[in-house]
């Protein structure tokens, strides 16, 4: 069975999947509320408004370590006979800490002090708000990865 990390950036696939994880940034930004939510709206915001294309090349660059962080569930479900998007959003805590483990290492790296800045910032709720999107990541992984 191939991994999660062949199947996602396959070259025939990789394009799609990349746009659909962008699509899916934007849509998990636009349903933040409150005064978190404004916070991480103006984050993205400024980052997308100064470094146009940071977000796309962001996730080019991230999407095969997040493939293989999350390939321990897309093996449990497929194994299992299970719904992929379904088994990760049962498993949305051990997804979100394993996306988190790949964001932060990047993060300790980063050049850019607006990156830093801004991560730094919203890194106490990051936990929640990535376990939010996490049936929506499930999703996305079943349409490309089955």
């Amino acid at each position: 069975m191939a991994s999660l990390t062949e199947t996602l950036t396959n070259e025939n696939k990789k394009a799609a999947v990349v746009d659909d994880c962008c699509a899916l940034i934007d849509a998990e930004v636009a349903d933040k509320g409150g005064i978190s939510g404004l916070a991480i709206k103006a984050g993205y915001s400024a980052v997308k408004n100064i470094k146009p294309g940071f977000i796309r090349h962001a996730v080019v660059d991230l999407l095969p370590d997040f493939a293989k962080a999350l390939d321990p569930l897309y093996q449990e479900a497929k194994t299992g006979g299970k719904p992929v998007g379904a088994h990760i959003s049962t498993n949305a805590g051990r997804a979100a800490d394993a996306l988190l483990s790949i964001t932060d290492g990047k993060v300790r790296n980063a050049q850019s002090g607006l990156v830093k800045g801004t991560y730094e910032k919203l890194r106490g709720t990051a936990k929640k708000n990535v376990e939010a999107a996490i049936p929506r990541i499930g999703k996305l992984i079943e349409k490309h990865g089955g």
